[in-house]
């Protein structure tokens, strides 16, 4: 008989994961620089069938609310159907979404092919993309995190060079049919978010650590017989405990394992993940379950038996604010930062997109247009590079950076408007996009560092889908004003009043929280000055 080791399988953090980096950095690359990019690409196509500004802000808002739509309820989809067969189908319908395009002849077919097909279909791949990352990743995911950024971030400084390239190579339709072939990459990005099982690498566990686990915390580990393989068996997982003398789990305990475990793939969950057969540091939740199992059931009529209970059906009001976790809504500084960050958002893609219609409008041509895109998205990269050596120095909390990028905008903005030549142009678009990455780098790590592990895949997706709705409600009102007025300066101001949204509440907060916690602090050493002295006058009688 081969002597069995107990061993524990931890995250790659490495390996096959530096493909899901890549895999990760192509489909983002494809929509986050075809954004700022639209106008390059269909402003003279919307200006020669008569649409106007609201055409170009309505279709671009309403990308982002079916991005959201398809982004509350992805992690439905994924315990129903996996997640990469989600994220496949993601990229399949992003790649259609742009074959689309070519036989669009109105606003109503471009808004059906980009805002309704793509959109939904970036939304299906983000929280795949996200989840898998983070099931890669434990140990070095600011590092790699920064590696796909850095990717992301080049591929949208090349993008508009290459559009405008091909725009003027090719035309409008042979353009659009190059862009599908390379959009058609975001179904490669997504086969190879394999399921972190079939990479996961076994890590023995030598006996005293086996011992020292048992005390300290109750982990459960994994007995694997030394020609095991590594895959994961298509088969139900069974569990053991890696003491031979201790009990063997029952039945409800096993399925109480797999019903957690199975939690591990919500959406954008940046939290430890151990995997579905490994389940190391048992919460407080799942060990409440296990031994509520194993509570013997009461006989009714028994002596000191207690009635059960009977648990009501819920409303389906009730069912939809559990979905939704709509009880988040009730807290003041959730709220504050998913309206300041919405804002926030609106403010920067709106302005990106409307900047190269600007510029059309001061006389530049495409090829001056395509440089000062590509000069930010320049600046745009060497600012994630930078984030990702100072973060490496210096800890600053995500929401410091967020908010420090939102009020160094709005200055930046204001400068922006009183410029027209080249070289200024340039200069304030590099300022402008060096400032944009503080305001997407860190944004999931925000609702990371104030919700719970617990909590945050269901708060990220009320985000989502507030965010989404809301740019969808707002952009035709602006695209509404600018057709009216023949001002972009005008509108440019509107877009920084929302960036102002966000920056002022949050300052506010940060005071009231402060004085709160001075006050608390002040409070609590006045309490103990006093308790001091009864203690002292009790020893003088």
């Amino acid at each position: 008989m081969k002597k069995s080791k107990s061993y524990t399988l931890e995250a790659p953090d490495g390996g096959w994961g530096i493909l899901v980096c890549i895999g990760m950095a192509l489909p983002f690359t494809s929509a986050l620089a075809a954004l700022p990019s639209f106008g390059l690409v269909f402003g003279e196509f919307l200006k020669s069938i008569g649409a106007e500004t609201s055409a170009m802000a309505i279709i671009t808002s309403a990308f982002f609310s079916s991005m959201s739509f398809a982004g509350l309820f992805s992690g439905s989809l994924f315990q129903r159907f996996g997640m990469r067969q989600v994220g496949v189908t993601g990229g399949i319908l992003y790649f259609l979404g742009t074959g689309m395009q070519l036989f669009a002849t109105s606003t109503l077919h471009l808004l059906m092919a980009f805002s309704v097909v793509q959109g939904f279909a970036f939304g299906l791949m983000v929280p795949t993309c996200y989840t898998t990352f983070n099931h890669y990743f434990v140990k070095n995911r600011v590092m790699w995190m920064s590696f796909a950024q850095t990717l992301i971030g080049l591929g949208s400084m090349l993008y508009p060079i290459v559009m405008q390239k091909l725009m003027s190579w090719y035309g409008f339709r042979g353009c659009l049919l190059i862009l599908t072939g390379l959009n058609a990459h975001a179904v490669f990005g997504m086969l190879v978010m394999h399921p972190v099982e079939w990479h996961m690498r076994r890590v023995p566990i030598q006996p005293e650590e086996q011992e020292e686990l048992k005390e300290l915390s109750p982990t459960v580990v994994v007995r694997v017989q030394p020609e095991t393989p590594l895959k994961a068996p298509r088969e139900e997982p069974t569990f053991h405990t890696a003491d031979p003398g201790a009990r063997k789990l029952s039945h409800a305990d096993e399925h109480m394992l797999k019903v957690l475990s199975s939690r591990a793939s919500s959406i954008t969950s940046l939290g430890n993940w151990s995997g579905p057969v490994v389940v190391s540091d048992a919460s407080p939740q799942m060990m409440h379950s296990l031994q509520a199992s194993r509570r013997p059931s009461t006989i009714a009529g028994a002596p000191g038996a207690v009635a059960p209970v009977h648990a009501t059906k819920k409303s389906w009001v009730r069912t939809i604010v559990d979905f939704l976790d709509l009880t988040l809504l009730k807290k003041p500084i959730y709220v504050n930062i998913v309206l300041g960050i919405t804002f926030a958002l609106y403010s920067d893609i709106t302005f990106f997109t409307m900047q190269p219609v600007y510029l059309f409008e001061l006389g530049y041509n495409r090829p001056d247009t395509a440089t000062i895109i590509a000069i930010g998205a320049a600046a745009d990269l060497a600012s994630r590079i930078f984030l990702a050596i100072t973060a490496v120095c210096i800890q600053v909390p995500s929401r410091y950076i967020y908010l420090a990028g939102a009020v160094l905008t709005v200055f930046a903005r204001f400068a922006f408007n009183g410029i027209t030549e080249f070289v200024g142009m340039a200069c304030i678009t590099a300022v402008i996009g060096f400032l944009r990455t503080w305001l997407h780098v860190p944004l999931p790590l925000v609702f990371a560092d104030y919700l719970p592990k617990e909590r945050f895949a269901t708060g990220y997706g009320l985000f989502m889908f507030i965010q989404g709705n809301a740019m969808f409600l707002i952009g035709p009102i602006v695209g509404f004003i600018r057709d009216k007025t023949k001002d972009y300066i005008f509108v440019f101001h509107i877009l920084n009043g929302f960036m102002i949204l966000c920056a002022a509440p949050w300052v506010l907060e940060v005071l009231i929280v402060k004085f709160r916690r001075r006050n608390k602090i002040e409070r609590n050493n006045v309490d103990h000055e006093d308790v001091d002295n009864q203690e002292r006058s009790a020893m003088v009688h």
